[in-house]
């Protein structure tokens, strides 16, 4: 990036879209950008084309991903081509901030998306400005304003995107230049994500590895769990030498408070986070605890995920707190156990319409059994990648809030750039 400087903007006007430079303008969507002109008839030759669904267009990345479809199996779309942008026109999709950029380098130069979106073509603005523009908390609330139920969902009428006022640097550089700072911010949080999928990636297969294998073992044999060490064995849970069971059981609701009077509480795994769960409500005459350091297991819909509590917590019927003797089990040792077995939790789950885990379940469910050194090592590695995680997520955290704090200034002028 070339070296932009910055500075705070002094002269300002009244807008119906409120305060801007004096030297900017408020323009309507239309005079800058149009929706592309759907097509209905494709060359018959093509036997494959990019199609791009809802969900190939993320809510942070610049760029929309698209899948290789045979053109006899796409029966419905929206038209766009190389560099249109891609603006999700129905809820929830348009709120969750779905937007993307069509890429450049597609199969004939062309794509089939998903009928909810709007193509957009960039006429007498930088595109990456105007992405954006799209992207600024105000001017898409002005969008979320004008939307109308159509076959039961809502959806932004085509006027309305048409005719959003928008604030528009007269000088095309300054929109360049606006773009480019928040652009190197985005690059900044995909550079993060990566090392996070990469990270990811590396835990998953530690856990695969170790739990499954252990460390250093040569010998294996096959039982009613799968292949495992020869010196590991299978137990149950019910076994009161491993661990002891405690249901949940939600207290009377007159006793809930957010004044912090009693012990945090948790009903469910509403507020778990990636290790530990973040109550909001407290509880005065709690009846069921967690101590610090159990392992909470959701066990009503939806079931299986886990966490571990960070101190002494109430827990409701939709969670049940396994408490590990130390001196034979390594808690955060069959944290990532129950991880790893999440799906088979899952499995569990009994009920048509709302799955449940029973304690006669976690009573019977078989569980490898190694020497306590050997737990606490393989917990260190996997603990490792899950700092890394953190720090990386903490990371991107606060680079998105930097970019959020950027498109409030530049956006809006009150802090100008210019080379």
């Amino acid at each position: 990036m070339n070296e932009i400087k910055f500075y705070k903007e002094e002269n300002f006007k009244e807008t119906p879209i409120g305060e801007i430079p004096k030297d900017w303008e408020v323009v309507k969507f239309r005079r800058v950008a149009e929706v592309r002109p759907g097509k209905s008839k494709l060359d018959v030759n093509i036997k494959e084309v990019a199609f791009i669904p809802m969900e190939l267009i993320s809510e942070e990345s610049v760029y929309a991903n698209f899948e290789t479809r045979p053109l006899s199996k796409v029966s419905s779309y929206t038209y766009c081509e190389g560099n249109d942008i891609l603006l999700a026109k129905i809820t929830p999709s348009l709120e969750n901030g779905k937007q993307g950029i069509v890429p450049s380098k597609i199969p004939y130069g062309f794509a089939l998306a998903t009928t909810e979106v709007f193509p957009i073509i960039c006429e007498n603005v930088d595109r990456m400005f105007l992405f954006y523009l799209l992207k600024f908390q105000r001017f898409r609330k002005v969008l979320e304003g004008s939307m109308r139920a159509t076959t039961g969902r809502l959806r932004v009428p085509k006027e309305a995107l048409l005719n959003l006022k928008i604030p528009l640097p007269k000088s095309f550089e300054e929109q360049q230049q606006i773009a480019e700072v928040l652009s190197t911010v985005d690059e900044a949080i995909q550079k993060t994500d990566e090392i996070i999928a990469k990270t990811e990636r590396l835990k998953k297969g530690l856990m695969q590895e170790l739990l499954t294998k252990g460390i250093g073992h040569k010998e294996f044999k096959d039982t009613e769990i799968g292949r495992i060490p020869k010196e590991w064995k299978v137990v149950r849970l019910r076994d009161k030498a491993i661990a002891e069971i405690i249901m949940g059981q939600s207290p009377p609701s007159s006793t809930y408070n957010k004044e912090g009077i009693g012990l945090p509480f948790l009903q469910g795994k509403m507020e778990f986070g990636d290790i530990y769960p973040s109550p909001t409500m407290y509880c005065s005459s709690p009846i069921k605890i967690a101590e610090a350091g159990d392992i909470l297991i959701s066990v009503r819909a939806p079931v299986g995920d886990v966490n571990i509590a960070p101190h002494k917590l109430c827990i409701g019927r939709g969670l049940t707190a396994i408490r590990f003797k130390r001196n034979i089990a390594n808690n955060w040792f069959y944290f990532y156990y129950l991880q790893k077995i999440k799906s088979f939790l899952e499995n569990l789950g009994k009920g048509s319409t709302f799955k449940a885990i029973t304690k006669d379940d976690l009573e019977n469910l078989k569980l490898t059994l190694s020497p306590l050194k050997e737990q606490q090592k393989i917990a260190e590695i996997l603990s490792s990648t899950d700092k890394k995680l953190e720090l990386e997520r903490n990371e991107k955290a606060k680079l998105e809030r930097i970019k959020q704090g950027l498109m409030d200034l530049l956006l809006t002028g009150k802090i100008r750039v210019k080379n």
